[in-house]
């Protein structure tokens, strides 16, 4: 079973993640024999986030139950608030999860948080251009891996840019119907 997290924050991008959680949620492209896929909404607290768009969610757990494994993806999505010290704990756990050889996907704020914790200085990303990253993360280490595309792969990270969501979530499907056809081929 692979476990999809959506970080929940304020001001979250709502209509970022459309195109994820709806093909992951329906599973109306997925292979019939393709592994079972749970969403569930992660946030710092149990309080209802309210988002950009002003949806009121209230999330399925907070970040101390994320499962970290390699069947493990972790949604974050695009926000404002991305420089909150409270969204901190998630890109540390996005780390973690990266070292135990689960997926993290970022698009547009989210791709400065992860460039400010130096989790993109070495890693084939976009975001919304480097002078962006540049001017949001004084620290950041990563224009020789940055690539100008909409939406980028390495891996089992995935970035993408403002005006991506489409690119972005065909890339995270992808890599699952890579992994589910090299499963079967094994079989």
């Amino acid at each position: 079973m692979i476990t999809v997290y959506i970080y929940l924050l304020a001001t979250l991008a709502d209509w970022e993640i459309g195109s994820v959680t709806a093909e992951v949620n329906s599973r109306r492209f997925f292979n019939s024999d393709a592994p079972q896929v749970v969403v569930k909404t992660v946030a710092v607290s149990n309080e209802p986030v309210k988002t950009m768009g002003g949806l009121s969610i209230i999330p399925d757990c907070t970040i101390e139950g994320i499962e970290l494994n390699e069947k493990t993806v972790l949604i974050l999505p695009g926000a404002d608030t991305w420089a909150d010290a409270e969204n901190a704990q998630i890109i540390q756990k996005g780390s973690e999860l990266l070292s135990k050889g689960g997926t993290v996907c970022a698009i547009c704020g989210a791709t400065v948080a992860l460039a400010n914790a130096g989790i993109l200085n070495d890693k084939l990303h976009t975001s919304n251009g480097v002078g962006f990253l540049e001017m949001f993360c004084p620290d950041y280490k990563g224009q020789n891996f940055y690539i100008d595309q909409p939406a980028v792969s390495d891996g089992k990270l995935i970035t993408g840019s403002a005006t991506s969501s489409l690119m972005w979530a065909k890339l995270i499907k992808v890599q699952k119907t890579i992994k589910q056809d090299a499963a079967n081929l094994q079989k």
